[in-house]
């Protein structure tokens, strides 16, 4: 068959939509009318199959695909482009029943059953076995289809903590994945620093995951762990995208990633891929997914969601395969570039501890953001509300019973064309790097900090000064950026830190967060301490570190006044040509050195101790004047984000704001030119 001639065209101009959408939960006489309520809607993608193992493969090695084949048609007539999915996400019981062993088990050492998703252990060689099995079927099936615009691969990597088994074949593989990486149990001894607590082993089949231990275990073994694991999902990624690429060559491959999810290296993992994608739901990260912090928001946010922590996850997923060459182009003629929203919530959603109704607005707010972060497509989640099952309490485009909801009229009245393609002009990088996150939140030192709280608090001021900020891999390529901030780097190696060293000479300002360079690569400490590797380019060494309960105060003063530090405080010794730009005020910390400045080549380095979000802003907000980049007040609630030589002013609140004499509305945006 061909596509229509309406079909999109060679290339792509403005945003365009999706829709996630299940023909196999639906009776058949619904597709077409669906398919073409879509098409009327303005969308140009639908995504499918990503739950449907059980309806390909109703028993071991008997496949059905008259129904996928005549739902495949059925949407290309309409001029639909297909995102076809791997099942793997949800092996059938079948499967299950004859393999059990695949099973994952959880860090309470019980086997996670059947009759939900996401149950499987990534390191099962029989599950590979199967996984490549029904990859390749579908691949060679629909591969060449000419509706098919690209695949997706699995669904939701680490979903209800499943990027992590504990027993059966992850443990057994653990060992010689340790075998690999350090040659002898010499070397892996002295690199957890076993001889502490008589932690040491003598063979490898002794090493086990770090779970059920008497008190925490040993943070170098969880830290390894978490790398072992997240190998294993990155193996089994690219086993699936080798097939596709071999099978449905010219189309896309991506994966759709979860809202501040930490149980695997997303760079790591995203190797191979054309885009990423990620599953945007503002009102239930909020409520579920928010880091220490944001509980007094909850209220005030309950119906758009906080506007910073979406727009974090878009600039993270927008950077996740930044500088990776060869990436785009895939697709075939009127295919996006990516990054994509995979699932955008367009209603209430089922699964937070409280879901709300979106507020009038929102869901085109939502779209609009997503346009000016930088993803080419956003697809909403889901078409029809579910009638069954687990998620039958979750919004659709329509309601159960087929009428529009609300998100569909504020889709239909959305001007794509008021969103062109284009660049994000970010000139400020945030750093971040998952191998920090897992040693941070291994031994936070206290409860009201996190690695995310940390990052988020460095961002959220960034943007409330109108920053536009690309998030980039700690080691990514720093050419261009006139300022880097690292909010929470805590595991430096000195390549790294030459890098960085290389962007400050080269006239990049740098700025650091509490607990940067704290870690080796291990997991331990430098031997010199605090900064290790990067004490030449900042100047100082750590003095004190504080931990911070709810009410007991520590005030930080500079030239900005007096702040209050939350959670966290730490200190320093400066060295000759180091400048102290804030000091502590009362407490253990008295005098002492909290945020410093160093020249360096054409750049400078600037260290944050304190836990403070008035200091980070004002600390900010300096080195953005010197670094040329135009900085502006928002008040609370309203965000400015660039893109494509326009600039998208969003209000979150529920009552109108004004800025620059523009008043914006409650829960709306305007699109300005530049």
């Amino acid at each position: 068959m061909t596509l229509p001639p309406d079909a999109p065209g060679p290339s792509v101009p403005h945003l365009l939509l999706g829709v996630c959408d299940y023909p196999e939960q639906v009776l058949q006489d619904r597709w077409a009318p669906y398919a073409r309520q879509q098409r009327e809607l303005g969308l140009s993608f639908v995504r499918i199959a990503e739950f449907a193992w059980s309806r390909m493969e109703p028993r071991p090695g008997e496949y059905d695909w008259a129904w996928l084949d005549e739902a495949v048609e059925t949407y290309a007539a309409q001029g639909l482009r297909v995102v076809l999915c791997t099942p793997t996400a949800t092996p059938p019981a079948w499967l299950v029943r004859a393999h059990p062993e695949i099973l994952p088990v959880d860090d309470q050492g019980r086997v996670r059953e059947f009759g939900s998703r996401r149950h499987y252990d990534f390191a099962s060689p029989v599950y590979r076995e199967h996984s490549r099995r029904i990859t390749r079927a579908i691949a060679e099936r629909y591969g060449g289809h000419p509706a098919v615009a690209g695949w997706q691969t699995d669904n939701e990597f680490g979903c209800h903590a499943t990027s992590r088994s504990y027993g059966g074949a992850s443990a057994a593989a653990f060992p010689g994945w340790l075998e690999k990486r350090y040659g002898s149990l010499e070397a892996l001894n002295a690199a957890w620093g076993n001889a502490f607590w008589s932690m040491e082993y003598a063979a490898w089949d002794q090493i086990a995951p770090p779970v059920l231990t008497v008190t925490e275990a040993n943070p170098a073994h969880a830290l390894d762990y978490a790398r072992f694991c997240s190998a294993m999902i990155a193996e089994f990624q690219a086993e699936q995208v080798a097939i596709l690429r071999e099978c449905s060559p010219g189309r896309f491959v991506t994966h759709n990633f979860m809202i501040f999810e930490s149980g695997f290296d997303h760079y790591e993992v995203s190797r191979g891929l054309d885009f990423a994608t990620w599953d945007n739901y503002p009102l239930g990260m909020l409520e579920f997914f928010a880091p220490p912090g944001y509980e007094a928001q909850k209220l005030e946010y309950a119906r758009t969601g906080h506007p910073d922590l979406v727009a974090f996850n878009h600039d993270l997923y927008r950077g996740l395969l930044a500088g990776v060459p060869g990436r785009l182009g895939r697709g075939g003629p009127g295919t996006p570039a990516g990054p994509w929203v995979m699932e955008q919530q367009c209603g209430q959603v089922n699964w937070a501890p409280y879901n709300p109704l979106p507020a009038d607005g929102a869901v085109a707010l939502w779209t609009a953001q997503a346009w000016a972060h930088g993803n080419d497509v956003v697809s909403y989640f889901r078409w029809r509300a579910a009638t069954a099952a687990q998620e039958i309490l979750h919004s659709g485009l329509l309601r159960h019973d087929e009428t529009p909801d609300r998100g569909h009229a504020e889709v239909a009245a959305l001007d794509l064309e008021g969103f062109p393609a284009g660049e994000v002009p970010a000139r400020v990088a945030l750093l971040h790097d998952y191998e920090s996150l897992w040693i941070y939140d291994l031994q936070p030192h206290s409860a009201g900090l996190n690695y995310w709280a940390q990052t988020l608090a460095y961002y959220s001021a960034l943007r409330a000064l109108g920053a536009d900020v690309d998030v980039l891999h700690a080691d990514a390529d720093l050419s261009g950026y006139a300022v880097v901030v690292a909010p929470a780097i805590t595991l430096m190696t000195p390549e790294r830190a030459a890098r960085w060293t290389a962007a400050v000479e080269a006239g990049a300002r740098l700025v650091c967060g509490p607990r940067t360079a704290f870690r080796t690569v291990s997991g331990g400490t430098p031997e010199g301490g605090q900064f290790g590797p990067l004490a030449g380019l900042l100047g100082a060494r750590l003095l004190q570190f504080d931990s911070l309960r709810p009410g007991l105060e520590t005030r930080v003063a500079g030239p900005g006044g007096e702040h209050e530090a939350f959670a966290w405080a730490e200190s320093y010794r400066p060295e000759a040509g180091t400048a102290v730009t804030h000091r502590y005020v009362g407490g253990p910390l008295d005098g002492q050195a909290a945020a410093l400045c160093r020249p360096g080549g054409q750049g400078e380095g600037v260290v944050i101790g304190a836990h403070s979000p008035a200091l980070i802003a004002e600390v900010l907000r300096g080195v953005l004047g010197r670094a040329g980049v135009d900085t502006t007040d928002l008040p609370p609630g309203l965000r400015l984000s660039r893109r494509a030589g326009r600039t998208l002013l969003q209000n979150w609140t529920a009552g109108p704001l004004t800025w620059n004499g523009i008043q914006v509305p409650p829960v709306s945006f305007q699109v300005r030119p530049d």
